[in-house]
């Protein structure tokens, strides 16, 4: 039986690995890649690789075993994402594998937003498939944003249309630690988790902390959703990715990406990272 992680050679997946490192011998890690050249470094350290892509069921029949733990963490081509992660659970399921997580959204089935209907039609290929599940519903990353300061240095501004709306964001590394937690702990079959970081905070609040930590004026630039949509196809985003950030905005002033429930902090056992100390690492 081995812990598998999915898309291991992604941003998510590596962070996933080092915890899981951080709890069992590496040969009782596995990881499925689609490019076994850059996952060559997590092999020299005992890891096994499985070569397998999201979009080739036959090569996924052969990346789980009987007994085999395995973290599916969702796709990143939005739009295909249902047909893919449901053969990863097609292929699970025919391994028997013993336990099935999925990295989904904060909300589950009331997220409302255009970006959520993939993560609720793969939880419910999960559930029709009767495999152990562990649904891992991850808010924000802190990444969504410290990503673009750059881009907001440059210009003094944090553009937006999410009004006063308020997002509980965590660092990559919190999901990771979360995703460990439950991938080598017990009693989280058929468990699901919200996650979410301690603190929510608006735009407004975002931009005056990167003025103080950056020592520049940047505020923030409320926008209606028409005009977020043009500025963001003028600065080269694709339209129809470009629609999904003026939607997530939209369901952040509903209060969908709000929630403090508290889960991450209690799997991982510790507070989350603050949002101030991303922004910090991000601009050291």
């Amino acid at each position: 039986m081995s812990i598998v992680v999915t898309a291991a050679t992604g941003a998510l997946g590596r962070l996933v690995v080092e915890e899981l490192l951080e709890r069992v011998p590496a040969d009782r890690v596995a990881v499925v890649v689609r490019n076994a050249e850059k996952a060559a470094d997590l092999a020299a350290r005992g890891i096994e690789v499985r070569v397998a892509d999201y979009d080739d069921p036959a090569a996924l029949a052969g990346a789980f075993r009987p007994g085999d733990r395995v973290l599916l963490i969702s796709g990143n081509e939005i739009g295909r994402r249902t047909a893919q992660h449901t053969a990863v659970i097609d292929a699970a399921k025919a391994a028997g594998v013993a336990q099935l997580a999925y990295t989904g959204i904060l909300g589950g089935p009331e997220a409302d937003f255009e970006l959520a209907a993939e993560h609720t039609a793969t939880e419910q290929a999960v559930l029709a498939s009767g495999l152990p599940y562990t649904f891992l519903r991850n808010g924000w990353y802190h990444e969504n944003y410290t990503r673009e300061l750059p881009t907001a240095l440059g210009h003094g501004a944090v553009v937006g249309s999410a009004g006063e709306g308020r997002i509980a964001s965590a660092a990559r590394a919190d999901y990771a630690a979360a995703a460990a937690v439950a991938l080598t702990g017990e009693g989280h079959l058929n468990a699901i988790y919200e996650l979410s970081g301690d603190t929510a905070w608006s735009l407004a609040e975002y931009a005056a902390e990167v003025s103080a930590q950056s020592g520049k004026e940047i505020a923030y630039a409320e926008v209606p959703a028409d005009e977020h949509l043009k500025i963001l196809t003028g600065a080269g985003v694709p339209e129809g990715f470009a629609a999904i950030i003026v939607d997530v905005d939209a369901a952040i002033a509903r209060g969908r990406l709000a929630g403090t429930g508290g889960d991450l902090a209690r799997l991982i056992g510790r507070p989350t990272t603050p949002v101030a100390e991303a922004i910090g690492a991000a601009l050291a």
